[in-house]
């Protein structure tokens, strides 16, 4: 599954970890993250969100 990773902070969302505090369970695309979802380290909405190789 393809991370993703934000552009302000450079946190990676990888999908095989999910992101467990705030309620997304490993396994769930990016595509599939609610559109409430935010960064967790700085807050950043989804848009702010790069595909990394």
């Amino acid at each position: 599954m393809q991370r993703f990773q934000c552009s302000i902070c450079q946190y990676i969302y990888d999908p095989a970890t999910g992101d467990i505090e705030n309620g997304v369970l490993p396994g769930t695309p990016f595509e599939e993250l609610p559109d409430t979802w935010v960064c967790p380290q700085c807050g950043a909405g989804k848009d702010m969100f790069e595909p990394v190789d």
